[in-house]
């Protein structure tokens, strides 16, 4: 063999290592699929409800007042009078929020970003000297004329999501009233998105694979403000990409459905990286998460539209006394001591609720009697203790206003609410009392 064909033989052979040598786009883990999908259902959770509320009629910067217990997404609070929205704002054009002057029952006006995230409230506790009249909703850095005497609210994105709750208390009729009072106006004509068309599923089903094919409309149409959870939008799109080829769509899919499923199933009896104590999970997070996009995710799931502790905390209770599931088939008692009832945690107050594990929807029964409150008619033992009573039938010494029916031959959830807590709920040092079964 003469040098020539030897050098061009040597050539080829360097030619076919180097090409082997380059560095291969690394393989996507088993584990970056889990991530990648719980951070992205998160986002696809907010854009399942707002497909489902343009599809009921409703239009941007226009207030929808609902009658009590009206809504149809998880955990509702059947304590408030609801009124929902979507704002829109731009360099342009500001939303003015006018509200009534309300004194003695618990309300707010509470903004949320395409995550989930809060971002604003409006209430006596962030406006003291001035929590009624006008106020207007602007996008940051915005030069729009705001009415004479308005507060000026600046939000950090142009769309969001806004949920008014008026306390019902010992008087319905007087919250409704002024929850129709509440009222929202565009100063100018704001520019609309397109609502994103990503997957619209049962919570009970969630998405596999076609969740990231979706990615890229879910995360163009919404910046996560987040700051250090980039590397999860790029996985997610990264996956998007990848799907494309049928073997791994299935191997994704399958990763879904047996690790994925299985990371929010187990991280969703501590909602996330929270905590339990006496049967009851506290989160470490809610309205305002950071980096904790597992329980920024488990919170949209279970109950969307959640604000933050400042304003209320929930307790989800889905284990007596031994470390049992609850069930619709057993009695139980939850035992309040005198020195610790709930009232004493919450400046306004507290509720109990049953929901299910699913849907997280209240569970319905023969009487219609959907929680237990402060306004409930409570009676209270000699002692001065508070007990309270969970079975399908009243128990013979149970007094009507201490019980809450619950669906026999069903596991539930109980969700305990303290608005506004004070001290103890509001520093994680309270857990209410251990369910004691019968």
């Amino acid at each position: 063999m003469n040098r020539f064909v030897c050098a061009a033989f040597a050539l080829l052979l360097t030619t076919a290592w180097a090409a082997n040598a380059q560095p291969q786009p690394a393989r996507i883990t088993d584990q970056d699929i889990s991530d990648a999908y719980i951070y992205l259902l998160g986002r696809l959770l907010v854009t399942r409800q707002q497909q489902l509320d343009f599809q009921e009629g409703f239009k941007w910067n226009e207030l929808v007042h609902r009658k009590p217990g009206a809504v149809d997404w998880p955990n509702p609070n059947l304590d408030v009078a609801y009124s929902e929205a979507w704002v829109a704002v731009d360099d342009s054009s500001c939303t003015i929020v006018s509200l009534p002057k309300v004194e003695g029952r618990y309300y707010t006006v509470h903004f949320l970003n395409g995550w989930g995230e809060t971002i604003a409230n409006i209430n006596e506790r962030l406006f003291p000297k001035r929590p009624f009249g006008e106020f207007a909703m602007c996008l940051r850095g915005a030069n729009v004329a705001i009415p004479a005497g308005a507060t000026r609210i600046d939000l950090p994105v142009k769309y969001s999501r806004v949920l008014a709750r008026v306390e019902l208390g010992s008087d319905p009729e007087a919250a409704i009233a002024l929850q129709h009072q509440f009222k929202f106006q565009a100063t100018g004509a704001p520019k609309l998105p397109d609502i994103p068309k990503t997957p619209i599923f049962e919570l009970e089903t969630l998405p596999g694979v076609e969740a990231f094919e979706a990615a890229d409309i879910a995360l163009d149409s919404e910046v996560d403000l987040s700051v250090g959870l980039e590397a999860l939008g790029q996985k997610a799109r990264a996956i998007a990409k990848a799907i494309k080829d049928p073997a791994e769509r299935a191997r994704v899919d399958q990763v879904i459905r047996i690790r994925a499923f299985a990371d929010l199933g187990k991280a969703g009896a501590i909602i996330g990286h929270g905590t339990v104590q006496n049967g009851w999970a506290r989160p470490g997070v809610v309205g305002e998460y950071g980096l904790d996009y597992l329980a920024r995710t488990l919170v949209n799931n279970g109950g969307i539209w959640a604000n933050i502790k400042p304003e209320v905390l929930y307790y989800r209770g889905s284990l007596d006394q031994a470390g049992a599931e609850i069930s619709g088939d057993n009695v139980y008692t939850l035992t309040f001591p005198k020195d610790g009832l709930p009232a004493q945690y919450a400046t306004f107050f507290w509720s109990v609720i049953a929901v299910d594990g699913h849907r997280f929807r209240v569970l319905p029964n023969p009487i219609n009697r959907f929680l237990i409150n402060n306004q409930s008619k409570l009676q209270y033992g000699a002692d001065g203790s508070l007990t309270l009573y969970f079975a399908d039938q009243k128990p013979a010494d149970a007094p009507d206003g201490n019980w809450l029916p619950t669906p026999k031959g069903q596991k539930y959830r109980l969700t305990f609410r303290f608005y506004r807590p004070t001290e103890g709920v509001a520093n994680g040092t309270y857990y209410p009392p251990p369910l004691v079964k019968r």
